[in-house]
Formats: C-alpha cells, structure tokens, sequence
C-alpha cells in the first residue's frame, strides 16, 4: 500500500507491516523533552557526569524514544484521518539504548483487527511498534492499540 494513504479498518490485515523514514535525534530533542518533563537526570543531560555511567554518554530518555516513534507513525499518514483514539500501551520495553546522534525509524506491524460489536462505524487495531537503530538494533518495542474508523459508507468500495 503507497504511503500517506488513509488506511480505514477495512484497509488493514494481519501481518501487515509500515515502514516510517528515518530521524536522527538531536541534542535539542533531549532539551526540549526535559523541559517538558521537568525531568533534569543527569544520565540525559550532563555529558561530563553521563562519561561515568555504564552507557559512557548521555543516554535518550526512553520515553521521548517512545514519543518519537508516534511522531515517526504520524509521518507516514497511515492512520492520519482515521484514527479515533489511542486505546493503551501496552508490553513496552526498552531493549537497547539510544543516544543523542542516533538515527531511528519505525517498523509498524498489525497484529489484530477488530470490527466493534457496538459501534458499527469502527473498530481497534493492535498494532506492534519496533523502533529500530541505524545498527539495525532493536531499542524498543511494544504495542499501541488503536481505534479506527471504518469506511464511510459512500467509499466502501474504493481502497
């Protein structure tokens, strides 16, 4: 299926799988996102004191690593006018570092699609997330569900 095309419920299987471009997180995404959290650890934000650590830098924090890859998904425009709704997080890890200079993209597979019993107009999709490094290393994965709608009925028989 071609890129920034809406995908509705129908347009989705099991198995199916969306590749993002890449990004290369920065120094100023580091900033920025402690500023946002207010979360100053120096694991992330003090080169000098991160030369000790077990990592030998400073280390991304792992939930912009996470925000990233929404953001990576979002680009793509796969689910992009037709998503309702977040459902959860769910079997998040994080299984290798990031750090600042690495470049990330996302691999998505659906895992499950689920008309809803009660809402005809849509359904949830279990969709895995792989953020995946320029070493081709796996650093983090898990699942984010999602509420979709499904065709309107005018477009039902166009893909």
């Amino acid at each position: 299926m071609s890129r920034n095309a809406v995908h509705y419920l129908e347009d989705l299987e099991i198995g199916q799988t969306f590749e993002s471009a890449a990004r290369t997180v920065t120094e100023a995404d580091v900033v920025a996102f402690a500023g946002l959290s207010g979360d100053f650890n120096p694991i992330h934000t003090d080169a000098v004191s991160a030369e000790d650590s077990i990592y030998g830098q400073r280390v991304v924090y792992g939930l912009l690593g996470l925000s990233i890859a929404t953001g990576l998904l979002d680009r793509t425009g796969v689910f992009s006018g037709s998503a309702i709704a977040m459902l959860g997080i769910k079997e998040w890890a994080f299984t290798a570092p990031v750090f600042i200079g690495d470049t990330i993209r996302l691999r998505l597979t659906i895992e499950d699609v689920r008309p809803s019993s009660s809402k005809p107009d849509r359904g949830a999709v279990q969709r895995r997330f792989e953020l995946i490094n320029q070493k081709e290393q796996l650093v983090q994965t898990g699942r984010i569900d999602v509420l979709v709608r499904r065709r309107p009925k005018a477009q039902s028989g166009r893909r």
